[in-house]
């Protein structure tokens, strides 16, 4: 079982692969058939990369993102789901070129971070548990969407100031639709955020008797929320757009990638990858 497991993270490995480098061949030579092969391989991919998190869940009992391998294993997966969605909305053919790169380099990390097999403890096989993960990492997804998108932004601005365009500025989108993918990306992605917060406390309750224990993880969460919150009162409210919400998203995701990785690593605490079992 473990073999047939690993053949199916090695096939959505290696198709992530070939997809993103497809998608960097298609930013330079823009041509279509380009896109579209290195597309329905990317979704290949995740369709394999889809088995495999089945065949793990179904082995585990439980979501399968208890040490880091499989955490990055499976935000991979979100962000290529995420984008599977987006791309069918936007139309965005050059998002892929970023969006590639990304998922790829986390499934490379994980596939290169060793694999523990310890017993999963009767704590975690809860669907409270099943139902944060999910959302939490939906919503981590599109906010790395809005990112890529910011940064994206920030390029393409680069290029129109400095009137270089030759270069990416015939590539990349307008300033426009760039800004609004930030905007909707984060728009969706913080309510999946919140209601992963949500379930986690009520998950909490229930596994450790308390909504709420101050732990790293659940701090550094609260600090990230707070920024997105701020950002989308900003947007909301105040009527920001453009370099302002494009710096702030970068800034927020680096926050949201700290406390993915940087807690659960470097801080401890029942959130720490050690605790649940992947040491």
């Amino acid at each position: 079982m473990q073999t047939i497991t690993s053949i199916w993270f090695i096939l959505a490995l290696c198709f992530q692969l070939i997809a993103t480098a497809g998608f960097i061949v298609f930013i330079i030579r823009q041509q279509k058939w380009v896109f579209r092969i290195s597309y329905w391989i990317l979704a290949t991919g995740f369709g394999f990369h889809t088995i495999f998190l089945g065949l793990r869940y179904y082995g585990l009992g439980v979501a399968p993102v208890l040490d880091l391998k499989s955490a990055l294993s499976f935000f991979s997966w979100s962000i290529i789901g995420v984008y599977l969605v987006i791309q069918s909305r936007f139309k965005l053919r050059v998002l892929g070129s970023f969006v590639a790169p990304l998922a790829a380099f986390f499934m490379t990390i994980s596939s290169a971070v060793p694999g523990t097999e310890t017993p999963v403890k009767p704590i975690f096989k809860s669907f409270w548990l099943t139902l944060h993960v999910g959302t939490v990492f939906v919503g981590n997804a599109l906010l790395a969407i809005s990112c890529l998108a910011a940064i994206m932004y920030l390029i393409q601005e680069r290029q129109i100031k400095r009137k270089r365009f030759d270069t990416f500025y015939g590539r990349l989108p307008s300033l426009a639709t760039l800004d609004n993918i930030n905007y909707y990306a984060i728009l969706y992605g913080f309510p999946f955020l919140t209601l992963g917060m949500i379930v986690g406390s009520i998950y909490a309750h229930f596994a450790l008797g308390i909504y709420w224990q101050w732990d790293p993880k659940e701090v550094w969460s609260l600090i990230c929320w707070l920024l997105y919150a701020a950002l989308i009162h900003e947007r909301l409210a105040v009527g920001w757009q453009g370099r302002k919400a494009a710096i702030m998203s970068i800034v927020c995701f680096s926050i949201l990638i700290f406390t993915f990785l940087g807690v659960s690593l470097l801080m401890g605490g029942y959130h720490s990858f050690g605790n649940m079992g992947g040491r």
